[in-house]
């Protein structure tokens, strides 16, 4: 009996709060040659995963249509509650199916509040622009606590020589000869203090450059985006379109309104009336000081002979001299 509870607790042990300890973990943390989408979220990883595979899945179904079944038989109801067979359950799966032939996996990203979604023939960046345009026409919110999903194309190791080695590679179908567009590079470190910001943007600047000169910097509306997220010692890496109009990728972002953009013809109609007006009322002001000065010069005429009383008085001491 003892023996059955040490097991227990010992598998208990092993599995808390989601997460499998390292004993366990083998490629379930975020390496160099994983593609997937990175995930960010506020103090609840455990929702964010559990809206990732939502969203990602039905968006994937979409795509490319429904994932075939990967539940395994002969699981009872008493053997799921407890937590050792549970994962005896989704290892059996991966087995059954082949190590990483899941559509999506979890796996652990290597900083807090980030959750990576391991992806297997899927392209990323094309589901997650998916995803992305359609929240953006239809303003229907899919989450509550995913902030941003930025798709990974490609990982490296996050040292400047491995990063030299890899991104000329990369880069190529976007920014080689003939092809060329307007960019911009997003860049952010996470529990990584050997990266330096202005060195890996100019690094990747003038690669780009190198690759077409046609290829030009835009911060306000480039055509594509170059996404470089350093997590520890991993490097993910991207190239995405409508970065800015989707709000950075923002799921909670992206559906909100639009605000209206003014209208040139209505600000300059708007702009022609207020001149009208503060003509029309200059003149009205011009018109009623005239009738002022008009009406105080009658006032101050005595009544009878018509004569100014100024007028009059200078001819009084005229008379006295």
């Amino acid at each position: 009996m003892s023996a059955d509870n040490d097991k227990k607790r010992g598998g208990k042990r092993r599995y808390v709060g989601g997460r499998v300890s390292k004993r366990f973990k083998g490629s379930r943390e975020l390496e160099v040659g994983m593609q997937g989408v990175l995930i960010t979220c506020n103090m609840n990883e455990g929702k964010c995963t559990s809206e990732a595979y939502s969203v990602l899945g039905e968006y994937a179904d979409q795509l490319y249509g429904p994932e075939k079944s990967q539940e395994c038989d002969g699981s009872n109801s008493e053997e799921e509650d407890d937590a050792e067979a549970a994962l005896k359950k989704e290892v059996a799966q991966l087995k059954q199916t082949g190590k990483g032939q899941r559509r999506f996996q979890a796996v652990a990203s290597g900083a807090n509040n980030v959750v990576f979604m391991r992806t297997h023939n899927v392209d990323p960046a094309k589901l997650v622009h998916h995803i992305l345009s359609d929240l953006h026409a239809t303003k229907k919110k899919k989450s509550r606590v995913i902030l941003r999903m930025l798709p990974v194309s490609g990982t490296c190791k996050a040292f400047q020589e491995d990063m030299d080695k890899y991104l000329p590679t990369f880069l190529e179908p976007w920014f080689k000869t003939p092809n060329h567009a307007t960019y911009q590079i997003a860049f952010k470190a996470r529990n990584s203090s050997h990266n330096k910001r202005d060195d890996i943007i100019n690094s990747i600047a003038g690669l780009v450059g190198k690759m077409n000169p046609e290829n030009k910097v835009d911060l306000t509306n480039p055509e594509l985006s170059i996404i470089v997220e350093v997590i520890k010692s991993v490097c993910c890496l991207s190239v995405v379109r409508d970065y800015a109009l989707y709000r950075k990728y923002n799921l909670q972002e992206v559906v909100k309104e639009d605000a209206p953009k003014p209208d040139p013809s209505a600000a300059g109609d708007a702009k022609a009336t207020q001149e009208a007006t503060e003509q029309s009322g200059g003149e009205d002001i011009l018109k009623a000081k005239e009738e002022q000065t008009e009406k105080q010069a009658e006032d101050i005429k005595e009544p009878g002979n018509g004569k100014p009383i100024v007028e009059e008085e200078e001819v009084e001491a005229e008379e006295d001299k």
